[in-house]
């Protein structure tokens, strides 16, 4: 009997260096290959020079189509145990495929975040509109959930987005797995101390939108409140794909460094003495955050920062939501060599007990394997996502089919 296969169909090739979204499709491609699963990724997605190096961990690579029926034939030939989506979308895009050509494999969806949350949030902060509402009224989140709830199972990186999914969508736990980031146990060794650090610091994928707000927040209310009380201070920006738009809010008398792609971001987090991360709208787990613990790094942040990340465990720094307190903590949390000590611990305390237990990767295992057993009873506790699938096969199928048609002539 051969190696259980999987295929990843990936919305972009993942990108470890760029994004937390590619660190996380890494971690979930690692996990499987620990598991001595055979794996293929796919994707309609060009490759760039930053994108992971797949075939050198044994990972098949497919570029595939959009509505071309060339995937049907792929994947039948392919036959694969296990489908995961990178993302609603692809979801929406391969799913309804995915159901008629290969009937009895899982279809997985990784979420990467809630993208209604963060949207629904995005317009909560622009509009003043209740959150509750925001969501309800979300064109994203009708598109999100129902895709959730067309799936076997949806993985969720955050508890705090468990629990949204529970109570405001009234998500059965059948469907949803919390899968935190998978993490090394810390400390780890050779770090800098707090004598040879200096600097403040932030990182980011400048495509994700509440990166690029963080960035106008700090250059336009925070950073000024910091300069007055440390005349001296630096803020080091690191972010991949900035526009013009980024670069020119390069300041270097105001010490705000529009930095440009960081070649090693572990190296320059554990270079800096504090990162910054003045998040006003977001979902999931914040990659920065969570590397910065991983460099031993303290943080200050916002609520929506943290959301999800400390559980009843201590932060690594100080959680601020009101911009005053937020640079008055940033200065303090600078300055205070005990402070900073104490921050630096409750980081590494974090990532041992919540983001380093291997168990979580053996229980997501287990969890496929029930459903792969017991299908048939699944699907039929599921009658709205059944509902859903076959509507979606009505109207998005044979949509797709005049795509395919009309490209054709």
């Amino acid at each position: 009997m051969g190696k259980p296969s999987v295929l990843f169909i990936g919305s972009v090739w993942p990108e470890p260096n760029s994004s937390a979204g590619g660190i996380r499709m890494m971690q979930l491609i690692n996990l499987f290959l620990a598991q001595n699963f055979k794996i293929t990724f796919a994707s309609v997605a060009a490759e760039s020079e930053f994108s992971a190096d797949l075939k050198s961990l044994g990972v098949e690579k497919k570029v595939i189509e959009l509505n071309n029926e060339s995937f049907d034939v792929f994947i039948k030939e392919l036959n694969p145990a296990v489908f995961i989506f990178d993302r609603f979308m692809v979801e929406e895009q391969f799913g309804w495929r995915v159901a008629q050509s290969c009937p009895d494999a899982l279809r997985i969806i990784e979420t990467i975040d809630l993208h209604c949350l963060r949207t629904a949030r995005q317009h909560v902060l622009k509009s003043g509109q209740y959150l509750h509402s925001a969501l309800m009224t979300s064109e994203i989140a009708k598109r999100e959930i129902a895709a959730i709830l067309r799936s076997d199972l949806s993985l969720i990186i955050s508890e705090a987005e468990v629990a949204i999914l529970k109570k405001e969508f009234n998500i059965s736990e059948d469907l949803i797995f919390y899968l935190p980031f998978l993490l090394s146990a810390l400390p780890p060794d050779n770090l800098p101390s707090f004598e040879n650090r200096k600097n403040f610091v932030t990182i980011g994928n400048f495509k994700h939108e509440p990166n690029w707000d963080s960035v106008r927040y700090l250059k336009e209310t925070i950073w000024p409140l910091i300069r007055a009380k440390m005349p001296d201070a630096e803020l080091h920006i690191y972010g991949s794909y900035g526009s013009p738009k980024v670069t020119q809010l390069h300041n270097p008398k105001e010490g705000f460094f529009i930095m440009g792609r960081a070649e090693d971001a572990e190296l320059v987090v554990k270079q800096a003495r504090v990162c910054l991360a003045p998040l006003r709208f977001g979902a999931g787990i914040k990659g920065k955050l969570s590397q910065a613990m991983l460099c031993g790094t303290p943080s200050v942040t916002t609520s929506i920062g943290a959301e999800g990340m400390q559980g009843n465990f201590e932060w690594n720094g100080i959680i601020a939501d009101k911009a005053v307190d937020f640079a008055s903590a940033a200065v303090k949390l600078y300055n205070e060599k005990t402070l900073w000590e104490q921050a630096q611990q409750n980081g590494f305390t974090l990532i041992n007990e919540r983001y380093s237990d291997r168990i979580e990767e053996l229980n997501l295992i287990r969890r496929i394997s029930e459903i792969q057993q017991n299908l048939v009873q699944h699907r039929e506790n599921n009658f709205i996502g059944a509902m859903l699938l076959h509507h979606t096969m009505q109207s998005t199928k044979f949509l797709s089919k005049w795509i395919e048609e009309k490209n054709k002539v």
